[in-house]
């Protein structure tokens, strides 16, 4: 598919018109690497503060959560919205408005004078992360061009989100023992520079191009539906699976969802196409990243409560724990692009998937006194050797033969399934492990072998749907 671009005036250039033009420099990819590493820290700094906040602002436990969900709430619901946004009206100024509404949100949060005030800005920045990660994905997939360039881009990009979850981990514990409000302060300098220096690298977004209308009845029904099915997953378990109010958010989640599928069937320019849903790569690598965070994120719940509750280690140390994690993740992530290019994405998912499995199946040797070196770190390593190989793989399979003009919504569906992902199978390892602590009360590593068994097997069921994942040079649109 030939595809016409504009190259830009200025620094040389001379607003001539190519078939093809370069990729974008170092400068534009690492603009966009530390925008995905300010999300991924703001993802992962918080939970350290929580006791912090709730003692300064006299929040309730059930009030204290949403913190965290009505970041995710805002995040998962808002990234089919925000990745076909960026589709029709440019990618680049979504992404920059995104990190511009970021940037404020996190000042207003850094000043919240009530847990209102605070849980309101998180919502609004997750929305935020709900344009911007999309916008950030699709300006790599459309401006490097399939194989090892696309997957060296992708690889550091990869290696950025890894290093921010790590990094949010260490530095949510120190900057929380200075003040919980420097936690919230953190993304506003990354935002800035980021903004800054994309006003001045990134690739205009093509001028002259027929602009579609938007989809507004699939876009309702669609993000009515997202977050309804996040808010139901976020506060099911304190107002309980089978409770009246539950059962109502998800039936309300599955109207809307078939709602959704009715409206898109009889449009001329759908949201998403039906057909793009049934691709079999796509919703290959959508199972797949599905299942893979939503282990991970079970298991960094798990492996935190394991730490603290049962070896007594401070928020500090815990973090300290997954930074061989995040190290071997960010050593090998730039390569992994370069090397599924090489042997095959499906090859390389299919790999890394078995070594997530096999570092799961390692925490089973978890005991009451069980030393850092012979237990945890075995299963950190492997775990970020899996995790390098995987991500970067599965960003890749889910753009690969997708139109431009479609690329926001192939990363959009990808990180909607991902953060799906994360709330469904956290929540049934949560409630997995309650259930056995209930039985066994005694014992204080009750509920773990259970909830590690739920998570190995969530990653097995993922490296089925990657069987799905194989690109054939005859059947690479839809």
């Amino acid at each position: 598919m030939k595809q016409t671009d504009e190259i830009a005036t200025g620094a040389g250039g001379t607003g001539a018109v190519a078939e093809v033009s370069p990729p974008p420099g170092m400068p534009a990819l690492l603009v966009l690497c530390v925008a995905h590493f300010m999300d991924a820290i703001d993802l992962s700094d918080v939970g350290v503060a929580l006791p912090a906040i709730q003692r300064d602002l006299g929040m309730a436990s059930g009030s204290l959560q949403w913190v965290v969900s009505a970041y995710a709430l805002g995040y998962g619901g808002f990234l089919l919205l925000g990745g076909r946004v960026a589709d029709l009206f440019g990618r680049r100024r979504a992404f920059l408005t995104a990190v511009a509404v970021f940037g404020v949100v996190s000042v207003l949060g850094a000043l919240a004078p009530t847990g209102g005030v605070l849980v309101v800005a998180r919502l609004v920045k997750g929305v935020a992360a709900g344009f911007l990660a999309p916008a950030a994905l699709s300006l790599i997939t459309t401006n490097w061009p399939e194989g090892p360039r696309r997957g060296r881009a992708l690889g550091w990009y990869a290696t950025a989100g890894a290093c921010g979850f790590i990094g949010g981990l260490v530095l949510g514990g120190v900057l929380t023992e200075l003040s919980w409000r420097l936690v919230f302060a953190l993304p506003v300098p990354i935002a800035v520079g980021a903004l800054l220096a994309g006003l001045r690298v990134l690739p205009a977004d093509p001028r002259g191009s027929v602009r579609e209308k938007m989809d507004v009845p699939g876009t309702l029904t669609a993000t009515g539906a997202l977050v309804l099915l996040v808010y139901a997953l976020a506060q099911a378990p304190s107002h309980g699976w089978l409770s009246a109010r539950t059962l109502v958010l998800f039936f309300a989640a599955a109207g809307l969802l078939g709602l959704f599928v009715r409206v898109e069937s009889r449009t001329n320019r759908p949201l998403v196409p039906l057909s793009f849903l049934t691709r079999r790569t796509t919703a290959g690598a959508n199972l797949t990243i599905f299942a893979m965070w939503g282990a991970y994120t079970s298991f960094a719940f798990l492996a935190t409560l394991y730490l603290q509750n049962v070896l007594d280690w401070s928020p500090l140390q815990t973090a300290g724990a997954f930074v061989p994690l995040g190290l071997a993740n960010g050593a090998l992530a730039p390569f992994a692009g370069r090397l599924a290019a090489r042997f095959g994405t499906h090859r390389m998912i299919a790999t890394g998937m078995l070594l997530l499995a096999l570092s799961y199946a390692l925490f089973f040797r978890i005991g009451p006194h069980s030393s850092f070196l012979t237990v945890v770190l075995p299963v950190m390593v492997v775990n970020g050797i899996g995790t390098a190989a995987t991500f970067p793989a599965l960003n890749m399979s889910a753009v690969t033969g997708v139109p431009d003009r479609d690329q926001g919504l192939a990363g959009a569906l990808l990180n909607t399934f991902m953060q799906i992902g994360g709330a469904v199978v956290l929540a049934l390892v949560t409630a997995v492990v309650e259930a056995g602590q209930r039985t066994n009360r005694g014992d204080p590593l009750a509920g773990y072998g259970l909830g590690t068994g739920v998570i190995v097997a969530t990653v097995l069921v993922g490296l089925g749907a990657a069987l799905l994942i194989r690109h054939r040079p005859d059947s690479r649109d839809h």
